[in-house]
């Protein structure tokens, strides 16, 4: 079975959480909430799950389905424990993200006039400064990899370090995955580096699309693919819907 770009995304979300155990997968978008439950349903199986609210489900649960049997309730005063116990691994979204990894949620443009007002930080700061922290975005263009954020939301590797200890030694960003590529920040000075890039794309494709130059470390790989079981764990029990394609399309 051939697989979509949007499986491929699903995968390459899916191992963020690799290694990670008994932690919270907190994911926001179709393919990285299909890519946590991917990974708890296959090597991953004591994360903890949610059905996007409060309910920690006792197995991973189709987008859009009722959360079923629960194993555990998490208001938001425990929620907020995990995140500043280090307890939780979230991938966000960004509206900008540069080349140390700062994102911007809040507005673009000039702070006193923004262009577009977003949502504000919400919770970024105190996801980067204390929480393994991954990202997922779903269009790769230079609007959002840019050489500088407008407004910083999540915390990058630059800033974390001229914070110092009190902000960088819990900070601790893993992935970044596009409908392009996936990154990492396995740099000596935390920049971007690009690790592998999916079936079908360049490395050329992916640069052009990048406001800034990422690390590349000599060939760069290709994105892996899913395996024959989670093809049908995604297409059958997940996302029976097809709700993945409509956010990265073919």
């Amino acid at each position: 079975m051939s697989a979509t770009r949007a499986e491929i995304c699903v995968v390459a979300c899916a191992e963020a959480w690799r290694g990670d155990g008994e932690i919270l997968a907190a994911a926001m978008g179709t393919c990285s909430v299909l890519g946590a439950r991917l990974a708890r349903l296959t090597f991953e199986p004591d994360l903890l799950t949610t059905d996007g609210g409060a309910l920690l489900t006792a197995e991973p649960v189709p987008l859009g389905a009722p959360a079923g049997p629960a194993e555990g309730w998490l208001p938001f005063r425990d929620h907020l424990w995990l995140v500043q116990n280090g307890r939780r691994h979230v991938m966000m979204g960004a509206s900008q993200i540069d080349r140390y990894g700062n994102t911007n949620i809040s507005a673009v443009g000039d702070w006193a006039r923004p262009a577009s007002q977003l949502l504000g930080v919400r919770g970024a700061p105190g996801n980067t400064i204390c929480d393994p922290t991954s990202y997922w975005i779903p269009r790769h263009s230079r609007r959002v990899f840019v050489p500088k954020v407008d407004v910083v939301s999540g915390v990058g590797a630059d800033r974390a370090a001229e914070l110092g200890a009190a902000a960088s030694r819990f900070h601790d960003l893993r992935r970044v995955v596009t409908d392009l590529a996936v990154f990492d920040f396995g740099t000596p000075d935390g920049a971007m580096r690009l690790v592998s890039v999916h079936p079908g794309v360049e490395v050329e494709q992916v640069l052009a699309a990048t406001g800034f130059d990422p690390v590349v470390d000599g060939d760069v790989p290709e994105t892996r693919q899913p395996t024959g079981e989670e093809l049908r764990l995604i297409r059958e029990r997940l996302d029976p819907a097809g709700l993945r394609d409509k956010e990265v399309r073919a």
